[in-house]
């Protein structure tokens, strides 16, 4: 068995120094030993997706399900290639399936014989199908150790006393002009209806201040050029527009039944666009059903890689079908200007809409320690984290 070095707590002789109220906190932590990290316990997990197989070559039914599944498959299997395939078989990864109720609970036992060292924690308890509200309980009375947390439940979280780890803002939802419907052809209605949506309202009032407006299809953080691209509700313009091309047809936009918060910005977007005189209507789409008949679509998008150049591959690879648009290839080597380049070239017609910018939120319970928030595109780092736990015998 390959065991995961424990860090070492080096001592300091430098206390001469350090100002006095320092000196004093020292002598505080010297009164209270730090906890060593250590081997054991069961990390208890919920989720609100229901995963209803772990075979890699199975079809998730919605996007929750597909998230937590490719979750669920970094635990179980040693890693992905270059191409996201999974590399190894079920159980070469940090932990194995030892128990598995399809939809309902799936636990896992630490992996004795990983090559990357066996986990701190000796097995994880996941849930699924808990409802948001449960999770947050669950979470506040110490009966959950970890979970994903909507943006807009992120404050309440933290006031009710819950740990909260956020990451940077990478996921994006768009809004998505398929091509072929007559009513949104005009690339002036495309555009008016962009300028009337109010983005910093949907930050502030749906998303409750997580998260931030977007104008392009990367953030500030990842690409630097983000700036460039308006973000700012222009309603006059609006107005102007929808002016100029006259009389219109009621335009459905499609968002994902099983999204509240889909739902939420669309009615949003109505809401606004009603303003400026243009006719919208929410319609509920399943996931993966067809939607032609929708001549707008809401989409999330959540960003592969921290690098531009591979998230702007992998964004394009997706919206140039659906929003029937031609793309630019986009190599991992490109420089800065050939991604703002690409990224521009595919906004440019109002076809696809940046909206909003949204980051992970996890919840945590306190023993829960040496969590560090997954970089973008990486996995649960469930295999680095160990649980401080009350000495044998207490109660």
């Amino acid at each position: 068995m390959k065991l995961r070095s424990l860090p070492l707590l080096a001592a300091t002789n430098s206390a001469k120094f350090v100002a006095p109220l320092a000196v004093l906190a020292l002598a505080a932590l010297a009164a209270k030993p730090a906890r060593h990290p250590h081997y054991g316990g069961t990390l208890r997990v919920e989720i609100g997706a229901t995963v209803t197989s772990v075979d890699p070559a199975a079809t998730a039914a919605t996007p929750d399900e597909s998230a937590a599944k490719h979750q669920i498959e970094s635990l179980i299997y040693e890693k992905r290639n270059a191409e996201g395939s999974l590399v190894g078989v079920a159980g070469s990864g940090p932990f194995r399936i030892s128990e598995w109720e399809p939809g309902k609970h799936l636990a896992l036992a630490a992996n004795d014989d990983f090559s990357g060292g066996r986990p701190f924690v000796d097995a994880i308890e996941i849930d699924m199908g808990r409802a948001s509200r449960d999770r947050l309980i669950d979470l506040e009375v110490g009966r959950a150790d970890f979970s994903e947390i909507s943006a807009e439940d992120a404050r309440q979280a933290a006031s009710r006393g819950v740990r909260v780890s956020t990451s940077q803002p990478d996921q994006l939802i768009a809004l998505v002009f398929p091509a072929g419907h007559k009513p949104t052809e005009d690339a002036r209605l495309r555009e008016a209806i962009s300028s009337s949506i109010d983005r910093s309202a949907i930050v502030d009032f749906i998303l409750q201040k997580e998260g931030g407006p977007a104008g392009g299809l990367l953030p500030e953080w990842s690409s630097g050029t983000a700036f460039l691209f308006p973000t700012t509700a222009d309603t006059a313009h609006a107005k102007e527009l929808r002016m100029q091309i006259g009389a219109s047809p009621e335009i459905r936009l499609g968002y994902d039944s099983g999204d509240a918060q889909e739902e939420s910005i669309a009615e949003r977007i109505v809401v606004n666009a009603r303003e400026s005189g243009i006719s919208l209507a929410t319609d509920a789409v399943t996931f993966g059903a067809a939607t032609s008949k929708d001549e707008a679509r809401l989409v999330r998008l959540a960003m592969p890689s921290p690098h531009p150049a591979v998230a702007l591959a992998n964004f394009l690879g997706k919206l140039g079908p659906l929003a029937g648009i031609d793309v630019m290839v986009v190599a991992e080597s490109a420089s800065p200007e050939q991604v703002y380049t690409a990224e521009h070239a595919a906004l440019d017609g109002y076809r696809v809409v940046p909206l909003v910018w949204l980051p992970r939120v996890y919840g945590l319970n306190d023993r829960v320690k040496d969590w560090q928030v997954p970089a973008t595109g990486e996995p649960w780092p469930f295999a680095d984290v160990w649980l401080d736990l009350p000495p044998a015998g207490s109660k």
